[in-house]
């Protein structure tokens, strides 16, 4: 015969329920996580890329660079210079040197990241708004109005961009205009946003032509909902990720575009600071001082491969098919 105490110890389950893990119909436990979305999942993916964490470093310091001049270059006047020391080589009071006005040529890199990031920024911003618009327009509208849009935007694809630049600039910006600071960095601005909101229109305009016929935009406009609202609640955030990736790359590449121009002399004038001043100053000294040349272009090759290397990790992060 069997223990009684025995058998009520063989008959008592051997692992107890807890209330952490509920047991669902497929016998799988429930997860209490939260279901990410698009940005969602973009940052996680982004957070375990060593190229996201470099080039956002980078850009945080340029930034900083521009915002804050005065922690990285402590008393250093970019402008006033002595002529005692005129192509002075580096050393402890100039750590790269004296160009040939007598100017520090470290104080002046760090002062030149302003003007480059300003007249970069403020460009992608409004080519985005601009070429935003236009897309969203085009795209959902359709019919005559797509192909009007897309037709004045084939115009201004046929424009060389730094031919047309250089036509722009030297036409408002030409010798003895006598505009100040302000009003040369707004027509560099302006001319770069001419030249390039047709790429973000068409960009956009292929996004919203993916998407304006899904199935909750449908829903949404059988239920009443009215053309701004359905653009601005619905096709907008949906349309987002590739003018992200491409505003990030084109900070990089208008701030190439601003330093071309103001080497070639149409762009941005002394008494402003920007790399491509300093560049275009140094170029007739290149044998007797490199470092005139050198250490601008330096930094602004590291400015445009810090966005440029961002905007692709932003596009690896958003498109599922690059994961």
């Amino acid at each position: 015969m069997s223990d009684p105490s025995t058998a009520s110890i063989v008959s008592t389950p051997a692992v107890q329920p807890t209330d952490t893990v509920a047991p669902t119909g497929t016998g799988l436990p429930q997860s209490n996580e939260k279901p990410r979305g698009l940005l969602g999942d973009a940052w996680r993916d982004l957070r375990r890329k060593p190229l996201f964490w470099v080039s956002a470093a980078l850009i945080l310091l340029f930034v900083m660079m521009a915002a804050f001049p005065g922690l990285f270059a402590p008393g250093g006047n970019p402008v006033d210079g002595s002529l005692t020391r005129s192509l002075d080589k580096p050393s402890a009071n100039g750590w790269f040197g004296y160009d040939v006005q007598g100017r520090d040529v470290y104080a002046r890199v760090i002062y030149g990241a302003r003007a480059s990031i300003i007249v970069a920024v403020l460009s992608v911003v409004g080519t985005l708004l601009l070429g935003g618009a236009m897309g969203i327009i085009s795209g959902y509208r359709g019919g005559w109005v797509d192909g009007l849009l897309s037709r004045i935007a084939d115009v201004f694809f046929g424009l060389p961009f730094v031919l047309g630049a250089i036509v722009i600039l030297t036409t408002f910006n030409g010798s003895g205009s006598g505009n100040s600071k302000s009003e040369i960095m707004g027509l560099v601005i302006a001319s770069l946003v001419v030249l390039s909101w047709p790429v973000v229109m068409r960009l956009m305009r292929s996004s919203v032509l993916a998407t304006k016929e899904a199935d909750y935009i449908v829903a949404a406009r059988a239920l009443g909902a009215g053309t701004g609202r359905i653009i601005l609640k619905h096709l907008l955030p949906n349309c987002l990720a590739p003018l992200l990736v491409y505003g990030t790359i084109m900070v990089g590449s208008f701030i190439g575009a601003e330093a071309t121009l103001s080497f070639l002399g149409v762009g941005l004038k002394s008494p402003v600071v920007s790399w491509g001043i300093m560049i275009s100053d140094g170029k007739d000294f290149l044998r007797v001082a490199p470092g005139l040349v050198f250490f601008p272009a330096a930094f602004l090759v590291a400015a445009v491969l810090s966005f440029v290397m961002l905007g692709e990790a932003v596009r690896e992060a958003l498109d599922p098919k690059l994961r």
